[in-house]
């Protein structure tokens, strides 16, 4: 007999960026645990995972499709705030349009898609994971936006979390690099080498999927899960 619960069994999570790197990670691991992932991205998941077209600097469109996939889908328990971009450079050579897209996709989406989702979540006594970053918590240079926008999910997710202390669980993910295409379309000076100490996307979301497992009234605050020789952190 297969020990593996059946899909729909677990619990229905919206996972925004479910289609690529950390965010088809915690699909991959939602599914297997035979939980409901739902996704909000640009680009399709695999495996026929219900989700919604969304450009995710658009919140008004993030909070709009965050709604229609709760609805669809009877609710939500839970909510990842997988997606994420970066465009490294110099504050005075970086176009301001890019700059101000890697703020709105990293942390006014987050705030969007939780806005929508808080009817739901509190209804189902649910939960809430954000992702933000070791640059949420270590400043670098030529990472302005990035770092802007970490940090305040940083601020963001503990503010929230005393909010909704006793209503909703939140935890604050602060992950290290990962080996995901997060940096492919970057300039090749802000790669990183092939030695590089990254960890696999299947084991953040792990810790995120432990985190979700903690029953009402128990939760897992922050963690920060990075590989063992991680340099942007502390």
């Amino acid at each position: 007999m297969s020990s593996t619960p059946p899909l729909g069994a677990g619990p229905t999570v919206l996972v925004t960026g479910g289609s690529s790197g950390l965010g088809a990670a915690v699909v991959a691991a939602v599914a297997r645990a035979g939980g409901r992932p739902l996704v909000l991205d640009r680009h399709r998941p695999g495996d026929g995972v219900p989700w919604v077209e969304c450009d995710l600097a658009d919140t008004r469109a993030a909070e709009v499709a965050t709604r229609e996939l709760a609805e669809r889908s009877g609710g939500l328990d839970a909510v990842v705030t997988a997606a994420g971009m970066d465009m490294p450079g110099k504050l005075a050579d970086v176009p301001a349009e890019t700059w101000e897209r890697i703020v709105a996709v990293d942390l006014l989406a987050t705030a969007a898609v939780i806005r929508a989702a808080l009817p739901y979540l509190a209804a189902s006594r649910g939960s809430i994971v954000t992702v933000a970053s070791t640059l949420g918590v270590k400043a670098v240079s030529d990472a302005t936006a990035y770092c802007a926008a970490k940090f305040g999910v940083v601020g963001f997710t503990r503010a929230l979390a005393a909010e909704l202390a006793g209503t909703v669980g939140v935890t604050l993910l602060i992950p290290g690099g990962m080996r995901t295409a997060f940096f492919d379309s970057r300039d090749t000076r802000y790669r990183p080498g092939p030695d590089a100490a990254l960890n696999e996307p299947a084991d953040t979301a792990a810790a995120i999927m432990f985190a979700l497992s903690q029953p009402p009234g128990c939760v897992v605050r922050e963690m920060v899960v990075c590989a063992e020789q991680e340099t942007s952190y502390p």
